[in-house]
């Protein structure tokens, strides 16, 4: 008797059904797709800012597990699905710099070898934006750092006022540098009583548009700290004078280089009038206080009353909460882009600006395809 054969059961799907328009295809495909949040770090002090992030967007971390193996590697785990779906992972940088990078490289080639369709770095202080010139025969880290997340698998990135503005063009993909001034300026108007009688102060030639930008927003008047006492990355080396210079070294007869003089830098002073008034001292970065701290000094002894100081970052490395609390500093200001609770604790000087809700709507903007301008609104090319 022949054997019956036996088909395989047909599997019944629905029919396909066209979408009725464009905005009916950008809704299946929104709903396809969705946006996950994660955390590359997860130490209490990293996961803060990510979580007040998530709850501004209505939605939950990403289940996902970072911790370091006993022989100091790092290892990632991802604990849910990301395929399709456009993925923010959100990375502050703690004192273990080296660290973090590897956490936030790391788990975004898990995501892009999960299938994630974009991936979104956010990474309020990117690490190593001081090291983006050549100095003497060292390298320009943050160019390979740019390098190094591209391969990763990021495919954009949001971060905060970067120490140079430069840096963007290090990177094949979109930048998206938000700006924590409106957040810093609300604070003074707030939080400073009389801060009608402030200056604003640039501690170095190299911080005054940085400063003119904020006196201008605040019609308040402008002082600038110049002098010998002052070192700027302008006077560091970068590369042009190698090789170094050899005593008997030849020199062809017909070539006679003009002689470059050497920079004599006068006296300290202030270019300004600061007596009687309120110094606000602005910068992007507060990490060795020593500067700020000789810049407090001489504003008390030109007559200036109340000091603060403002940064965007407050790394605070080393014994800056000491030196903030023995200082003629009165307030320290600055964001948390960076964690500093520990900093806090040791001096009560520190005091901390949130600066979530710009991220967080950087992040809705970015996954509904919305126009980003709304956040750079009256932000020019100086700022």
């Amino acid at each position: 008797m022949p054997r019956k054969l036996l088909l395989p059961h047909r599997a019944v799907f629905p029919p396909f059904r066209a979408p009725r328009g464009p905005h009916e295809a950008l809704a299946m495909n929104a709903a396809r797709s969705g946006y996950r949040v994660f955390s590359a770090n997860s130490t209490a002090a990293c996961t803060e800012l990510a979580k007040r992030i998530t709850e501004r967007l209505g939605a939950e971390l990403g289940k996902s597990v970072v911790y370091q193996e006993t022989n100091g590697e790092t290892r990632v785990e991802i604990k849910e699905s990301v395929r399709g779906q456009d993925i923010f992972i959100i990375q502050t940088i703690p004192r273990d710099v080296n660290t973090a990078v590897m956490e936030l490289l790391i788990m975004a080639y898990a995501l892009k070898t999960s299938c994630a369709r974009n991936i979104i770095g956010v990474i309020p202080y990117f690490p190593y934006s001081k090291q983006s010139k050549m100095r003497k025969r060292g390298s320009i880290v943050c160019k390979l750092l740019a390098s190094m997340l591209a391969k990763a698998g990021l495919t954009h990135i949001i971060t905060m006022d970067l120490h140079q503005k430069e840096i963007q063009g290090f990177f094949s993909f979109p930048v998206d540098n938000l700006r924590a001034s409106p957040f810093l300026i609300q604070y003074i108007q707030e939080e400073i009583p009389d801060y009608r009688n402030a200056v604003i102060v640039a501690k170095s030639p190299d911080a005054a548009k940085r400063a003119q930008s904020y006196a201008e927003r605040l019609r308040l008047g402008l002082a600038v700290i110049h002098g010998e006492a002052q070192c700027t990355e302008q006077d560091m080396d970068d590369g042009r004078h190698s090789p170094p210079m050899v005593k008997n070294a030849t020199v062809h007869p017909g070539l006679e280089l003009p002689l470059m003089m050497a920079k004599e830098k006068p006296p300290i002073t202030v270019v300004g009038d600061v007596g009687g008034r309120i110094a606000i001292i602005v910068d992007d970065i507060i990490d060795d206080v020593e500067s700020f701290v000789a810049a407090a000094e001489i504003l008390k002894e030109r007559g200036a009353y109340k000091i603060f100081v403002m940064a965007t970052h407050g790394l605070l490395s080393a014994d800056a909460p000491r030196l903030i609390e023995e200082s003629s500093i009165d307030e320290v200001v600055v964001t948390n882009t960076v964690p500093h609770e520990v900093q806090k604790l040791q001096c009560p000087k520190i005091k901390t600006v949130d600066i979530s809700l710009i991220l967080s709507e950087a992040i809705r903007r970015i996954h509904n395809g919305e126009s980003m301008a709304y956040l750079f609104r009256n932000i020019t090319v100086d700022d």
